[in-house]
């Protein structure tokens, strides 16, 4: 029987790719995302069986709605994604939008939490799964106009060590992937959609791109069921860190 991967936020960016590279790999996938048409003409692409949810994971009740609708043989999950995840804003903290503090922490934080809670029991009961959640670099350290963005990262960090730990006793698995750089609409979204702004991040600089990142998530679960990729830290050649970039 084919494994199957839950990928949240699956309808552009990292999310996308890692829906595409497991469906290379062989995988059957459930796609989550808020936006029904591009989840369906994603399923539209893949040559692998796909099944679709459409809501967001900062509604705890759709969320919980949408994983009691999957169908009996879909429902042992090989793999889950927490990839669902946003910057907005980078304003000084005491300037700070607050809804855009509460889209952050709803969607990063309380939403990975959400999938997390609604699927690893599962797992933990099959003695068999994996959890790769979508870190950041920023989660190591923050950076100017970080703030809120950088202690999401860094609770999702906390948050896959502790689940690590809360499983130790099973065969699940948790992998926290922290990617630098990477070019995909993320810097559209946390600029409200100033596109001119958000390609000055990465002039001067060859990024990362949704594809590389999922080649390490693929990576990570086709290691053998011993072997246990804990954490990732992704970087483009000429990105130091979370705030160092050499622009050439």
């Amino acid at each position: 029987m084919k494994r199957t991967v839950l990928i949240t936020g699956a309808t552009s960016g990292i999310g996308e790719a890692c829906a595409r590279k497991f469906a290379e790999g062989g995988y059957r996938l459930i796609l989550t995302g808020r936006r029904a048409e591009l989840l369906e003409k994603l399923k539209s692409s893949l040559e692998t069986e796909v099944l679709t949810l459409c809501f967001d994971v900062r509604d705890r009740e759709a969320s919980r709605q949408a994983v009691e609708s999957i169908p009996a043989d879909w429902k042992a999950i090989d793999v889950l994604i927490n990839n669902a995840g946003l910057a907005q804003g980078l304003e000084p903290e005491y300037e700070g939008d607050v809804e855009d503090w509460d889209r952050m922490i709803d969607t990063n934080i309380k939403g990975l939490l959400t999938m997390t809670r609604l699927i690893v029991p599962g797992m933990v009961s099959r003695n068999h799964g994996h959890v790769i959640n979508i870190g950041s670099v920023a989660g190591d350290g923050a950076y100017l106009g970080g703030n809120v963005y950088c202690a999401t990262k860094a609770a999702v960090k906390t948050l896959s060590d502790g689940l690590r730990l809360d499983v130790a006793h099973s065969a699940v698995r948790v992998t926290n992937l922290k990617p630098g750089l990477v070019e995909t609409n993320f810097s559209n979204v946390r600029f409200h959609g100033d596109a001119a702004r958000a390609e000055n991040v990465y002039k001067g600089i060859k990024p990362l791109t949704g594809a590389d990142i999922a080649d390490v998530a693929y990576y990570a679960a086709s290691a053998p069921e011993h072997v246990q990729i804990a954490e990732v830290l992704i970087l483009a050649t000429h990105q130091g860190s979370g705030s160092y970039i050499v622009r050439v």
